[in-house]
């Protein structure tokens, strides 16, 4: 590899909001908060909405929407629509 053209790659703290988890890993994304870890370490902390922790498909409990039995519903309700004659 050609030095000086890489970012820079260090240890960065992500914390998920929204299932408060906390994920150490390599990074380059910059950060202007610090935390301390369990070693005793100072790192970069990044905020993120959401991560494979909190997410519904990761987690497993990921809704199947029916759009079959919708569209069944809808024609049902409403009729099929009129096609065009032009």
């Amino acid at each position: 590899m050609r030095s000086g053209i890489h970012p820079e790659t260090r240890p960065v703290v992500f914390r998920d909001r929204a299932a408060d988890t906390l994920f150490l890993i390599r990074s380059t994304a910059a950060a202007s908060k610090t935390i301390v870890w369990e070693d005793g370490v100072t790192y970069p902390l990044i905020d993120v909405e959401i991560s494979s922790a909190g997410h519904p498909f990761c987690t497993g409990t990921a809704r199947v929407v029916d759009t079959a039995g919708r569209i069944e519903r809808f024609q049902r309700r409403y009729g099929r629509p009129a096609t065009h004659r032009g």
